[in-house]
């Protein structure tokens, strides 16, 4: 016989709760600090013992709590943030469902201590006894965590070594002093200070505050920038793509002020580093996404880390691609620039420019007429391999050169001294010396023409001889038909033969002997996922690449003074130019200063 349905006990009601918002330590410390942050602290001090297993304290400056208030912050469903339907539609507040304390305090021995501002003094109240009594304490609150899971002793089974344990911790409490520049934060482990931040006014204070929470080398590779459109803002650093990471260990995403880990948004910042990074390899960066709190909906997860944007396709578009603006747009700068180094546009037809050496531009597929009414720009590349060109590409060069020194200006990259083992191009600058892997710039350089050519022209499709056929689902070839539009512009034809039935007739160009079936897969798999796909384009892109890489100057090709000078130009005028199609640096700067101490100069 079915038992009956009863009511459950409001102590096992809350160590339920638990279960869903306490997974560990750090759980407990992200709770507490971001009540913190809510209640307008700008000083948190965090202070753990023995990993949190022991103890754990926040305090912060905070408004504080009155004597009647400290009884309903322990009771579950009790909140100040909101208060009705609408107010959960527009969610500013870190938290908002009155779960955190109760749920902390079913599962540890809780003290909450705290001093409303302008009150006579401070309370205490201790959660297992309910006891409320006068306490010493400055304007703010104090909550006091110990003995976690004691009651609950499969559960603290699972927890790992206090190292472990104290390492998330840490991650959590500066991913949070990530969000907040303007407050305080510090952070104690037995007694020793682990880290302690101070507040930042402006963008050099928050800068060296980064410094401090992701280490000196993250701010020296960071890019700064500020963008809005259509009712969103995201600004933050990214770091170029040379600093990338072995893990997604320092990927810091924020949106409205909250901490989030979402799977759109992370799709569509590694679309934006697609062709700049090694594969295994992942960006870092400081990023923080503002919109309106009714376009987000917070309320989705226990431990609040995901969001569902209503708006998801335009949030995923203009993250995309306002990354992949900022990564293209980061080239040598001149000494005296401050931002982001960009440099403007060359003309097509300007002076003389390094490129891939072709023989029959034509040849290439997709590529033929763009390529061959930019015959004129592969005048330099032609000269390593006909020597009678080479006259007319120095001549070019050094008129280029004449012209900058006459206006009292030094490029970015400067001019070329030598060639180091047919692999490297020292130049001059007025910073002092640049390194320059030459296969590697040329590479990029002969990849982002091909881009180009390509972006003009298209995707251009070639009918496969025999179509294949894919067994779909039915919702799957409903997604199909709806973005037939988007099929052929990725230079794919794709009909529907029957209700779960499609069949590929035409593939791009470039792809011909690409596994039509997967690829058509892939394509509907983003699609249902993120409303469009890129993955045709990432393909054409990769083919692009190696086509770039066969097609760049080798090592060991002696070039001229003029020959050199004309791949630094290319180099200061091609997006991304700071990493080869593979993620490889392109060029280094070493200023006077490393010089002079590589041979103890001054000392």
């Amino acid at each position: 016989m079915p038992s009956r349905i009863h009511e459950l006990p409001s102590q096992l009601v809350n160590q339920i709760a638990a279960g869903e918002v306490v997974e560990r330590p750090a759980s407990v410390i992200k709770e507490l600090v971001e009540n913190s942050l809510d209640a307008g602290a700008d000083r948190i001090e965090v202070d753990i013992q023995q990993g949190g297993l022991k103890q754990m304290r926040v305090t912060d400056n905070g408004h504080g709590l009155s004597a009647q208030d400290m009884p309903l912050a322990l009771s579950r469903h009790a909140t100040s943030k909101v208060g009705s339907l609408e107010d959960l539609e527009r969610i500013r507040s870190m938290g908002f469902r009155g779960e955190a304390l109760p749920s902390i305090a079913s599962v540890s021995r809780l003290t909450l201590t705290s001093r409303e501002s302008g009150a006579e003094h401070a309370w205490r109240l201790e959660a297992e006894s309910g006891e409320l009594v006068p306490a010493a304490h400055p304007a703010g609150t104090t909550v006091e965590v110990r003995d976690l899971f004691f009651n609950t002793p499969a559960r603290r089974k699972f927890l790992r070594t206090e190292k472990t344990e104290f390492g998330h911790i840490e991650q959590v409490v500066r991913r949070l002093a990530l969000a907040r520049p303007e407050v305080a934060v510090q952070l104690s482990h037995n007694g020793r200070q682990v880290f302690a931040t101070q507040p930042a006014a402006d963008r050099r204070e928050q800068e060296r505050r980064l410094a401090g929470l992701l280490g000196e080398a993250f701010i020296e590779s960071a890019i700064f920038f500020d963008q809005l459109a259509a009712g969103l803002s995201l600004s933050g650093w990214v770091a170029r793509p040379t600093f990338s990471r072995s893990q997604a260990d320092m990927q810091h995403f924020y949106v409205n002020g909250r901490m989030v880990r979402d799977k759109l948004v992370t799709h569509a910042v590694r679309q934006a580093f697609q062709d700049v990074l090694y594969h295994g390899r992942h960006p870092a960066y400081v990023l923080f996404l503002t919109l309106d709190p009714v376009l987000v909906d917070v309320n989705v997860h226990p431990t609040k880390h995901e969001v569902r944007f209503r708006e998801g396709r335009l949030v995923h578009d203009f993250i995309f691609r306002t990354l992949h603006q900022v990564l293209a747009e980061e080239r040598p700068a001149s000494p005296t620039d401050e931002g982001p180094a960009i440099l403007p546009r060359a003309e097509t037809d300007s002076v003389a420019s390094v490129s891939p050496p072709l023989a029959s531009p034509v040849s290439q597929p997709g590529l033929g007429l763009g390529v061959r009414e930019r015959r004129q720009d592969y005048a330099a590349a032609l000269a390593w391999q006909a020597p009678g060109v080479a006259a007319q590409a120095g001549k070019a060069a050094v008129e280029d050169e004449q012209e900058i020194a006459a206006q009292s200006e030094v490029p970015p990259l400067g001019f070329a001294l030598a060639q180091l083992h047919g692999v490297y191009i020292l130049a001059q600058n007025r910073e002092g010396l640049v390194l320059v892997d030459m296969h590697a710039a040329h590479e990029r350089i002969t990849y982002e023409r091909f881009k180009a050519a390509r972006e003009g022209e298209g995707i251009k499709s070639q009918p496969l001889l025999v179509p294949v056929s894919v067994k779909v689902s039915a919702r799957e070839a409903d997604l199909a038909e709806q973005h037939a539009d988007t099929f052929g512009t990725l230079g794919m034809q794709v009909d529907r033969m029957g209700e779960q039935v499609l069949v590929v007739r035409a593939l791009p160009a470039l792809l011909r002997d690409a596994d039509a079936e997967r690829l058509l897969r892939d394509v509907l798999s983003d699609l249902a996922m993120y409303g469009e796909s890129r993955r045709v384009l990432e393909s054409v892109n990769e083919v692009l690449a190696t086509m770039a890489c066969h097609g760049s100057v080798r090592a060991n090709r002696r070039l001229t003074r003029e020959e050199m000078d004309a791949l630094l130009r290319d180099i200061e005028r091609t997006e991304r130019s700071g990493q080869c199609n593979h993620g490889r640096p392109t060029w280094t700067q070493l200023s006077l200063q490393e010089l002079d101490r590589l041979f103890l100069r001054g000392r």
